[in-house]
């Protein structure tokens, strides 16, 4: 990881107070860094300042993605990298007139951190650009999920995948997974061609194609924009993708998972703070989707007093109140609230849990909290390193959101070592006695950031980024293996590389 901070897993230059690295932005530039998380909410992202330049001078970078994919078809190229030569020490690119890349990607000092391999590839059947970013691998082959996302030029296409590969590194590592970093980004078609369901269908077919041409150095899951059909064809063509349905061996909904896992957070925060158990204490959780619903349903089950919930969408409101009435018996009221609603960060409260938007907690937010513990699904929930430090100078406990909600990932991470009823490699997540739970790994954090008196996302990096450096003990370097050879052996210029065999399109 590099020498600057991540928040929840994403690593940011300065963004408070509307300045990018002590210079003043405009509000229309702030729109450029909303970005898509893991669960579709909005979070604040940004480039740094060479690489704005970058997008703002560099040809290829500042190209759609879709007319990307059809400039690489023009200069005869499918397939295309940018690697990190470990012997150099440098970014190296596929084909000379693709040199642009390399120097985005080491010119971004924020999201770009000497990655193994940005891999991308124009779809035979589809034409669509699809990509693969792999980051520091020690720990195992680069795990994550694909995206399906609509980009408006190269440049944001690149960073999204670069440092969404970095979280996934982060998280896995916090998780005890071996396991690396690893993204699929896919760019939409024009004209909603992915709407199509013979057009999807031979989009995923080609993503498949795609992972078996990289040998298993990324393995892929779910993300934003896919469904679990979607990952049954890319499985038709490759056995490097997890999360695809039970019926063909696969993990189910993460979300049941996902939820146990914050709340087990929330209960190792009580615990440092010497606030007893659940029992009888009151949450506030902003959105109700299916983390939260499960959330809600475990809080209910451990004795909760009361549970506060606000959400903008009519429909869950109606199913929560469906589901959950005669399990609350009294314990649960939901609200039906704007979008831009925020009024649950004042409500007095044990524990505050965000489980919808992004860069939730920020300064106008976190005056208003009134719980001394946030723990919550939400992915990317501050809005900027110093939001952190100032829930810390609140006197706010704030539990990493790549801690909290870990377990979409753990859920589908072992798949391929097949299903036992409450298996044993997921249930010690959930417990209390292994060093790597997520009870454990909260508390562990919590008092190595009061030790010394720095932020917990301060104490989480330092522990992830020493985590994410242990070798995998059966397979050390295995992915690094594998780029090297794919590079050495042709993959952009059309070859397949299996074992000792080479062999063209």
């Amino acid at each position: 990881m590099s020498s600057l901070r991540t928040v929840g897993g994403v690593l940011f230059t300065r963004v408070c107070g509307k300045h990018v690295n002590n210079r003043p932005i405009s509000s229309k530039r702030l729109q450029l860094f909303q970005v898509s998380s893991y669960f579709g909410a909005q979070n604040n992202i940004c480039l740094s300042s060479d690489a704005t330049k970058k997008e703002k001078t560099d040809s290829l970078i500042t190209m759609d993605p879709n007319r990307f994919a059809g400039h690489l078809q023009k200069l005869g190229i499918r397939r295309c990298f940018v690697v990190w030569d470990f012997e150099e020490g440098k970014a190296k690119v596929s084909h000379p007139e693709l040199e642009e890349l390399a120097q985005f990607c080491t010119a971004d000092k924020v999201n770009y951190d000497h990655h193994e391999g940005v891999f991308m590839e124009v779809g035979r059947r589809t034409g669509v650009l699809m990509g693969a970013f792999v980051w520091r691998t020690y720990r195992g082959q680069a795990c994550g999920g694909i995206r399906l996302w609509n980009y408006p030029g190269m440049a944001r296409y690149l960073t999204d995948g670069l440092r969404l590969a970095q979280g996934m590194g982060v998280k896995s590592a916090l998780a005890g997974l071996w396991a690396g970093g690893g993204k699929g980004v896919v760019q939409e078609p024009m004209h909603n061609k992915h709407r199509d369901p013979d057009f999807r269908q031979k989009m995923f077919f080609d993503y498949g194609d795609f992972l078996s041409s990289l040998n298993g150095c990324y393995v892929s899951a779910e993300d934003v924009g896919l469904n679990v059909n979607d990952l049954n064809n890319v499985m038709n063509r490759t056995r490097y993708t997890t999360c695809i349905s039970e019926e063909l061996g696969g993990s189910g909904n993460p979300s049941i998972l996902t939820g146990k896992g914050v709340v087990c957070a929330m209960e190792a925060a009580l615990d440092f703070l010497n606030m007893g158990t659940l029992k009888e204490k009151t949450v506030a959780i902003q959105g109700a989707g299916n983390v939260a619903v499960i959330i809600i349903e475990t809080l209910l089950e451990k004795g909760v007093k009361y549970i506060y919930v606000t959400e903008c969408h009519q429909n869950r409101v109606d199913d929560m109140k469906r589901v959950l009435a005669d399990k609350a018996n009294g314990r649960l009221e939901i609200q039906k609230v704007p979008i831009e609603d925020t009024s649950v960060m004042s409500y007095n409260c044990d524990i505050l849990s965000p489980c919808a938007l992004g860069g939730i907690l920020n300064a106008d937010t976190i005056p208003l909290i009134n719980a001394p513990i946030v723990c919550g699904a939400a992915n990317n929930q501050l809005g900027c390193p110093e939001d952190n430090q100032l829930l810390k100078e609140r006197g706010i406990t704030y539990i990493v959101d790549y801690v909290a909600n870990r377990m979409g990932i753990v859920n589908c991470a072992n798949e391929t070592y097949g299903r036992l009823p409450d298996d044993p490699a997921i249930t010690r997540h959930l417990g209390r006695d292994w060093e790597n739970s997520v009870f454990k790994i909260t508390k562990e954090i919590l008092q190595k950031a009061e030790k010394e008196d720095i932020t917990p996302v301060e104490a989480a990096d330092v522990l992830a980024d020493k985590a994410s450096r242990e070798l995998h003990p059966i397979w050390p370097h295995r992915s690094q293996h594998i780029i090297k050879a794919l590079v050495d052996g042709g993959w952009h210029k059309g070859n397949n590389i299996y074992g000792s065999l080479t062999t063209g399109l």
